[in-house]
């Protein structure tokens, strides 16, 4: 944590990429592609890992990432298979980054929703899916996390804590003695990473998981969410620079995509009220992971 806000650690985070929704037709062939992207995405984050900590550390990360990934994009699959939409099998993204070896996932859906149902089904699974297995992974990272002082080097990062990684640390460790910060496990970065895609992939926004939601609730109002998104994000640009790729790839979207999301095919029927409780969980899982300063340099 850093002298201007005692709720940080110093880990970095990257962003998970939101689900696209494209129609096409659905190759039956064998799926080279994303098996061919996974594996590279093992590659690379195990020698993130492995450059970041000790090898089973590393190695530890990777699985970690991985499965939180593969849990919320497999969240989105069998929801399409489900309801019988058309889609790809999840695309990770390798990247030779540090820390974290990964762009994130994304899943291609190529056919129209029919139902607000199904478009609310597939938009929740993965958030849902993504945030019951990071759970026990966060729970474990900072378990295994140590306490150590507070560095002071101004090229360090540090992340602001959400609400559940607070609780969890507390209970863990219980409050901190002064100066003193948690030294991250690797499996808890991964978690991290989890909580941040989970909280930005969930913003009432276009086409992201989200956007999903709040369409399935609210039908075509929903573009007044993303509106106000929008101005929210741009807003927190003003306090936080870690703000910027969000508030870029927001701006980007709305210029190609639009604001607006398009209708199911059945756009009259409403929820049931199971998917109502549904929907007010996944807000509860927003707050919980979302923090308004992901990141903090050390010079700021």
């Amino acid at each position: 944590m850093s002298d201007s806000d005692p709720g940080e650690i110093p880990i970095t985070i990257p962003v998970s990429t939101p689900v696209i929704v494209q129609h096409r037709k659905f190759d039956h062939g064998w799926a080279l592609r994303p098996i061919a992207l996974f594996v590279l995405t093992v590659l690379t984050t195990s020698t993130s890992g492995c450059m970041a900590a000790p090898s089973i550390d590393g190695a530890m990360y990777s699985a970690a990432i991985l499965l939180i990934l593969g849990a919320h994009e497999f969240g989105h699959y069998f929801a399409c298979r489900w309801h019988n939409v058309d889609c790809t099998l999840p695309y990770f993204l390798p990247a030779p980054l540090p820390l974290t070896g990964t762009l994130g996932a994304v899943i291609k859906i190529r056919e129209h929703f029919p139902s607000r149902a199904a478009l609310f089904d597939i938009g929740v699974a993965g958030p849902v899916a993504g945030f019951i297995t990071l759970l026990p992974i966060l729970i474990a990272g900072i378990w295994l996390s140590d306490l150590s002082p507070m560095p002071d080097d101004p090229g360090t990062l540090f992340l602001g804590e959400p609400m559940l990684f607070k609780a969890l640390a507390w209970f863990v460790h219980g409050p901190l003695p002064d100066g003193t910060d948690i030294v991250i496990h690797p499996i808890g970065f991964a978690a991290w990473f989890g909580m941040l895609a989970t909280a930005l992939n969930l913003l009432p926004f276009g086409q992201l998981d989200g956007g999903h939601i709040t369409y399935a609730v609210f039908g075509a109002r929903a573009t007044r969410f993303s509106i106000v998104t929008l101005a929210a994000v741009l807003v927190l640009t003003l306090f936080a620079t870690s703000w910027f790729a969000m508030a870029l790839m927001l701006t980007v979207m709305a210029w190609f995509v639009g604001l607006g999301h398009p209708a199911p095919l059945d756009d009259i029927t409403p929820l049931s009220r199971g998917r109502l409780i549904v929907a007010g969980l996944a807000l509860l899982i927003l707050i919980a992971c979302f923090t308004p300063v992901p990141i903090t340099f050390g010079w700021e």
